[in-house]
């Protein structure tokens, strides 16, 4: 078995009965594994057997369906305007050397306006070699504006094609329907019509021209028809055919009935029974709400958007002393590129000269510039503020932290939370349902009612085109979208809809300590001396140069902080490390003994246990969490030094709102009882799990699990790998853009634990949202389909007319992703 995965975009869909066919039809094909269909996303989340099927067998499948698979492209079309050619003899040469080349199956070049076009084979070429071979002839290259773009531009310009077609359908749709209107219903509305068209003066002519006002309308919508019917001939109706269906009963019903006006019979009684304006009207207003629709829909991709235009779309080459302007989707790992001040940073590289702060807000969420030297890590999208660097280019294409991010969010917005699933349930069903209902209902009336067929006739409309499949399937997507799309522009990084909606039903928190609640780095926080001899500045020098040849973690703790006070330090003449008790050196003829409590009754020096202050004092530094190491200077008792990982601001805040939330906040520790429940009352988290090892942090996890918990684990996801893939919910706290974006089902950007508040405040939104949208769309159907289907009427109520219920149909979906895209505005807690 080999599994392949793949996100493809998806043509063709308009409702929710689609997608759901889709899936149904795909989960009975041996070897398709996955296929999760994202209607507002367009686009279908795919897993197969390449053993069993092939994607191309699966995209035909699809097309069976009436869907169109959009598979990913093996070759890149290049078009390129190029300057120095003089005769045919030059264009002749580029093709004749650039045909040649690895995986080029196409090179063209049109002497007369001075271009060229390329067609190659990715992975054996690429337009960089191209544009490079074509300046080894001595002619420069440069590619035509416009044409370098993403999948996700190129989908988006595509949306935005379709928009405008869509909005340029609407004058025609609305200015016939409107005159169409004003002709069948002016006298009712006290508009009296010329006599040459008065359906009283010149019956055939006022019907005639009603068919002739409603065939532009019906043109604007022809859509409709040519996916509909073929649909309800597939067996596999959708919205499209309930509109086909519904205006193309009323339409034939006029038509016939302007035939017998024509040959005139019953003509007075025919010409008052025409629905050319039901049809006509019914349209219109369809159209309009898909185009609301549709435009609302490009606005729940706009964080992605906003992150990918980040990204320059040139860089400089440094070639020796030259500097040569190029794409960057040209640039290769090793390049040396040079990032001019106000410039942004083009991909991920290491730093090879130059100083510079660089803004990384856009990435992390971390408002203040960071500093950038020779050998820091610089990101792509990142802002160079105010100096020039040289950057050796790293990690290119879809390999660069936003690259990463951008296929994050996407595949987040393509995933399905468990909360969809009874609306994708009933989608699969809805469409023959309602088809059903209104054919009953019509014959109903008919039958047994004793009501006229036009009566019947407005009824069977009526529930045809007043159902709305697509409200339902846009509930959960659409707010999806937004929502981790949000997320990604506060710095955090929802990896599905799934964990997005469990986020939202969390019971517990747990926190490791280190690094999460705690920098994660020990400092010096003390130094009390006991003996006037010596300086605190000596003291420090003395022990700093003792720890410089020690690898131990507190004594990284001594070093920097005796550098912080610029504190040169001396090479110690002697040094042994004693593991688990300390150390014994000998600095500018000066011995002292540095360790634990054992280590100084080890050597015999007592004053530290005789002195009633030095044990208070060792007692306070202990009952604070911090770790103590006893001094000895010429074997005499001589200062207490105190470590400790100290607690970030925002932990203690965090934990008072989470709590506030209603959750129950955990922490979780390897240090001893006594320092995790230290750090642990600072932070006023009352429950503590101390003493654990990484590998043990998974079963506390599942300790809580079986008391009935939805967990959540807060980490750095390195060691507390297992216990975050344990937990519902993994958070995993990232170190600024260090962060690893592939652990944990949340990632939060910044590495600030502000962030756990936004993800849960955000998830709850999101659901809240998902939940109003549900209810709207159940809700209006549920409410809509019986009373289109005349249930007010047996009780003496109003019919609905059909052009009313089109309208409300039409304006369902547009308020079901309106309601979704108010979570581009939610705020982060404060």
């Amino acid at each position: 078995m080999k599994i392949e995965n793949i996100n493809v975009p998806v043509k063709g869909m308009h409702c929710a009965s689609c997608s759901s066919r889709i899936e149904r039809v795909l989960s009975d094909v041996v070897g398709v594994e996955k296929a999760s269909v994202n209607l507002a996303a367009e686009s279908m989340d795919l897993g197969w057997d390449s053993e069993q099927i092939t994607l191309p067998e699966i995209s035909a499948k699809i097309k069976d369906l009436g869907f169109e698979l959009v598979l990913p492209e093996k070759e890149e079309k290049i078009e390129l305007s190029i300057k120095g050619m003089h005769c045919a003899s030059c264009s002749s040469r580029i093709e004749k050397v650039v045909g040649g080349m690895p995986g080029v199956r196409k090179a063209a070049i049109n002497l007369a306006n001075e271009s060229g076009v390329f067609i190659f084979e990715k992975g054996l070429t690429s337009q960089r070699q191209i544009r490079e071979a074509i300046k080894g002839l001595g002619f420069n290259s440069e590619p035509l504006a416009g044409q370098s773009q993403s999948l996700l531009v190129a989908r988006q310009a595509e949306t935005l094609a379709r928009l405008a077609g869509m909005r340029k359908n609407l004058f025609p749709a609305f200015g016939f329907a409107l005159l169409l209107l004003l002709v069948s219903m002016g006298e009712m509305l006290g508009l009296p019509l010329p006599d040459v068209i008065s359906p009283h003066h010149s019956p055939f002519r006022f019907a005639f021209l009603q068919l002739l006002l409603v065939l532009p309308v019906m043109w604007a919508g022809r859509n409709f028809y040519l996916q509909g019917f073929p649909s309800l001939l597939r067996g596999a109706p959708n919205m499209d055919s309930l509109i086909a269906v519904g205006t193309g009963a009323a339409f034939t019903y006029s038509l016939w009935n302007l035939v017998e006006i024509g040959l005139g019979l019953e003509v007075m009684k025919r010409v008052m029974d025409l629905y050319f304006e039901s049809a006509g009207v019914l349209i219109a207003l369809v159209l309009l709400g898909k185009y609301l629709e549709t435009r609302s829909k490009v606005k729940t991709s706009d964080a992605i958007s906003q992150l990918m235009q980040l990204v320059p779309d040139h860089a400089i080459l440094l070639k020796g002393e030259e500097q040569v302007q190029i794409l960057v989707e040209e640039i290769v790992a090793g390049d040396l590129l040079l990032i001019k001040p106000g410039e942004r940073i083009p991909v991920d590289g290491l730093v090879r000269k130059g100083k510079s702060s660089v803004d990384e807000s856009m990435l992390t969420g971390e408002s203040l510039p960071v500093r950038k030297k020779k050998g820091s890590k610089v990101v792509g999208a990142t802002l160079n503020k105010n100096g020039s660097l040289q950057v050796e280019a790293e990690k290119v294409g879809q390999d660069t932290v936003l690259a990463r991010i951008v296929k994050m969010v996407q595949e987040a917005q393509g995933s399905k939370a468990p909360i969809a699933n009874m609306a994708d349930r009933i989608s699969l069903y809805f469409v023959p349902i309602v088809m059903l209902i209104a054919v009953v209902a019509g014959l109903s009336w008919y039958l047994l009612g004793g009501a006229d067929f036009p009566f019947a006739l407005r009824i069977f409309v009526a529930v045809m085109v007043i159902a709305c499949p697509c409200a339902m399937g846009l509930a959960t997507p659409t707010s999806i979208m937004v929502g981790t799309g949000r997320g990604a522009q506060l710095g955090v990084l929802i990896k599905s809809g799934g964990a997005l909606e469990l986020t939202g039903k969390l019971d517990v928190i747990v926190f490791d300590k280190t690094g999460t609640l705690t920098y994660g780095k020990p400092r010096l926080t003390d130094l009390v001396t006991f003996s006037d001899t010596y300086t605190e500045e000596e003291l420090l020098h003395l022990v700093a140069s003792a720890e410089s040849v020690s690898e131990h973690p507190l004594a990284e703790a001594v070093v920097l902080s005796a550098s912080e006070k610029n504190i040169q330090l001396t090479v110690p003449d002697s040094f042994k490390a004693v593991p688990g008790r300390g150390l014994e050196a000998e600095v500018a003829g000066r011995k002292l003994i540095l360790g634990n409590i054992e280590f100084m009754v080890d050597h015999n020096i007592i004053g530290f246990q005789n002195v009633d202050d030095v044990r208070k004092q060792a007692a306070v530094f202990a009952v604070a969490g911090k770790t103590v190491l006893y001094l000895a200077l010429e074997g005499e008792a001589t200062a207490l030094l105190a470590i400790a990982d100290r607690l970030k601001p925002e932990s203690a805040p965090t934990v008072k709102a989470l709590r506030a939330m209603g959750l129950h906040v955990v922490m979780i520790s390897g240090d001893h009882a006594a320092t995790a429940h230290a750090i642990a009352k600072q932070a006023g988290i009352d429950e503590v799990m101390a003493q654990v090892l990484p590998e043990d942090k998974a079963n506390k996890v599942i300790d809580l699990q079986s008391k009935g918990y939805k967990v959540a684990m807060v980490g750095d996801g390195i060691n507390d790998a297992p216990a975050m893939a344990q937990a519902d919910v993994g958070i995993a706290m990232g170190t600024g853009i260090d962060v690893a974006i592939e652990s944990g089902d949340i990632v939060l950007m910044k590495g600030n634990l502000d962030g756990v508040l936004t993800a849960l405040s955000l998830s709850r939104a999101t659901m809240t949202n998902i939940k109003q949208n549900l209810f709207w769309a159940f809700a209006y159907n549920v409410v809509g389909i019986p009373v289109a289907a005349g249930l007010l009427y047996i009780f003496g109520g109003p019919t609905l007319n059909p052009m009313i219920a089109g309208g409300a149909m039409a304006m369902s979906s547009v308020s079901v992703v309106s309601n979704a895209l108010r979570l581009r505005f939610f705020k982060a807690p404060e």
